[in-house]
């Protein structure tokens, strides 16, 4: 059977009162006991009055003294043992203060622990919006990182694309002026091919290329002064080995050769393969 901390607090105090009782009714005891001890008994003399005095007065009788009993000793009775109540513990106020003392301690104990779950409670919440905080700061630094990082690729994107129509540009022009100069090399080789052709036929024996039209083609390769860096190579005969051979002797007669001053166009002459026709 269960007994509340109140019952327990009533039964203790009860039993505590009962031991006060019963202390003061021993003393009453003991207080009535020795009141009524005998006390010793007086010491009396017995004295006669006489009108005269007699001749011969009998010797006086002392009475014989009263015995005196000893002082009977009262032994206290035993204090009664505290009245033990079924299912309750008598309290002493020893115990009283140890209990009070234990008690307070549970109390400042649980006052502890409630203050550290408050504050853990707190420190958690605290926590919590410390990192949703940072989550929040990350996830915009995240997003701001991912705009700086379009926004450069946009502009690098934008660079590129401007570097490549600058290149084109440059490129076109190159390819225009290369272009320009080409047709302008274009006409002056030919000029001075023309110019090369009709200094060798001049120096040509055209009795040895009596045939109707002989063609013959050579590879010569010349220096800007227009001296052959060696002799002609014949790429075609004219099938005439005389009339071939006498060309062969006009090309090396007609050193040195017209070149053009132009680098661009003079670069044609480096290998220049020679279509000659003797008799036209």
């Amino acid at each position: 059977m269960m007994i509340s901390a109140y019952e327990k607090d009533v039964s203790w105090q009860a039993g505590v009162w009962a031991i006060v009782i019963h202390l003061l009714l021993l003393a009453a005891l003991l207080l009535s006991f020795n009141w009524k001890a005998p006390q010793p008994l007086l010491n009396v003399a017995e004295v006669e009055l006489w009108d005269s005095l007699p001749q011969s007065l009998p010797p006086l009788q002392v009475a014989s003294p009263v015995e005196t009993l000893p002082p009977v000793e009262v032994k206290e009775a035993p204090p009664h043992p505290p009245e033990k109540v079924e299912g309750q513990v008598l309290k002493t106020p020893e115990v009283d203060i140890a209990l009070e003392k234990k008690r307070k301690e549970l109390e400042q104990k649980k006052a502890t622990e409630q203050l550290k779950k408050e504050l853990g409670l707190e420190q958690k919440k605290q926590l919590a919006a410390l990192q949703a905080e940072a989550r929040k700061e990350e996830m915009q630094n995240s997003d701001k990182l991912l705009k700086e990082k379009k926004a450069n690729e946009t502009l690098k994107t934008m660079q590129q694309e401007a570097l490549a129509e600058e290149r084109a540009a440059t490129q076109q022009a190159v390819a225009t002026d290369k272009l320009a100069k080409s047709a302008a090399s274009a006409g002056v080789v030919d000029e001075y091919r023309s110019k090369i052709q009709t200094k060798i036929r001049g120096n040509v024996n055209k009795s040895l290329c009596a045939t109707a039209s002989p063609e013959l083609k050579f590879d010569i390769a010349l220096l800007p002064t227009g001296e052959m860096t060696g002799l002609p190579k014949l790429l075609k005969s004219s099938g005439n080995k005389a009339c071939d051979e006498a060309v062969e002797r006009a090309i090396m007669a007609s050193q040195p050769l017209p070149v053009p001053t132009d680098g661009l166009a003079f670069s044609q002459f480096k290998n220049l393969k020679l279509t000659f026709r003797p008799n036209d």
